[in-house]
């Protein structure tokens, strides 16, 4: 008898179930979220065999591929479509959840998530780091000038060599304001020391990567771009086309159709939000800075007089993301072309 086992994921304990092919619960239980935890069960419970599925999450990935690494037939369902589905449920339970996906699961009415690679984790982690530091160095300058206003202190225009130096020339003379700012620039110099040392990790794996040095050939992409997109997509054959790669970082734009009614809205945001924003600002550096003419410069710059520059920069995102992949998959570097560049109006 075949059996399908679905499992809602939580921090501490997962829920699970087990139901056959015609869709009757065999058994719900609970167990540890951990790959060992959940092998005793599922063996335990005659689930070797069965085909088993987690919503992808935080803890999924690992849990994924523990139990794959023991033989089990797992896979990671789009998180979207499992909301979806069992959001027409009267009662949220992560009992009901499991349940749900088990359903699912035996339906096949779910989209399958790639299970990202070791190395690709360790490279979005790095990236997250240096995110997650450069967002709070800016919340402390945020902050420290916020602070020194309530005073009457006003930092003004600086460069942040420069940052140090002007607040501490401002307190000067105020022994709470020497004590409470010399605490967070202090702070926000062990920020900037650490990232500094992220930023190099960042550089270090860009030059020991092929596949980084290429699609860094194309403008506006920098080390930054290029790592993000290549941890992203992890494996280039898994999409059988490079048009599909727009899609699945949501640079397509929405469609509603019913009856008489046709509305094409904005883009979907679908898929890894950080790739759609370092392909985004490269789309800007393109169509706004000075970098060397190409034929995809002039596509764009046509783009941004038939349609405007907000749209133009959302389709040449896209198509960054096509380039960038098909060139990985055939192994070529950028070719600038030949196009009559006119600045934009």
């Amino acid at each position: 008898m075949e059996k399908y086992v679905g499992i809602d994921v939580s921090l501490k304990e997962s829920a699970v179930c087990i139901v056959d092919q015609s869709g009757k619960v065999i058994r719900e239980l609970k167990a540890l979220s951990d790959p060992d935890a959940l092998l005793r069960v599922l063996r335990a419970e005659g689930c070797t065999k069965a085909r088993i599925g987690l919503e992808a999450g935080a803890l999924s990935g690992w849990l994924h591929d523990g139990l794959k690494a023991e033989g089990f037939d797992v896979v990671l369902l789009e998180t979207r479509h499992v909301q979806a589905a069992i959001s027409a449920m009267a009662v949220k339970t992560d009992r009901n959840d499991a349940r749900g996906i088990a359903q699912m699961l035996r339906l096949g009415w779910f989209k399958s998530v790639h299970a990202k690679s070791a190395d690709s984790q360790e490279i979005r982690a790095l990236l997250t780091a240096r995110k997650l530091l450069t967002r709070k160095r800016v919340d402390l300058d945020i902050g420290m000038r916020g602070i020194l206003r309530s005073f009457g202190l006003k930092v003004g225009q600086i460069g942040r060599a420069r940052f140090d130096a002007r607040l501490r020339e401002l307190i000067t003379g105020n022994t709470m304001l020497e004590k409470v700012i010399g605490a967070m620039l202090e702070a926000r110099a062990a920020l900037a020391r650490e990232l500094a040392e992220l930023h190099r990790m960042v550089l270090r794996l860009t030059r020991e990567s092929e596949v980084c040095k290429r699609l860094m050939t194309v403008p506006g992409v920098g080390p930054i771009a290029s790592l993000t997109f290549v941890a992203a997509v992890d494996d280039p054959h898994r999409f059988r086309s490079s048009k599909a790669i727009g899609a699945h970082f949501g640079l397509t734009p929405r469609k509603y159709q019913s009856g008489e009614v046709d509305v094409t809205g904005h883009i979907t945001k679908a898929g890894d939000a950080s790739v759609r924003t370092v392909l985004y600002e490269a789309a800007n550096a393109i169509i706004t800075l000075r970098v060397k003419p190409s034929a995809l410069k002039a596509w764009a710059l046509r783009l941004v007089k038939r349609r405007g520059a907000k749209r133009a920069k959302v389709a040449l995102a896209r198509k960054l993301a096509v380039l960038m992949h098909r060139m990985w998959v055939d192994g070529t570097e950028f070719e600038f072309g030949a196009g009559d560049v006119q600045p934009a109006t």
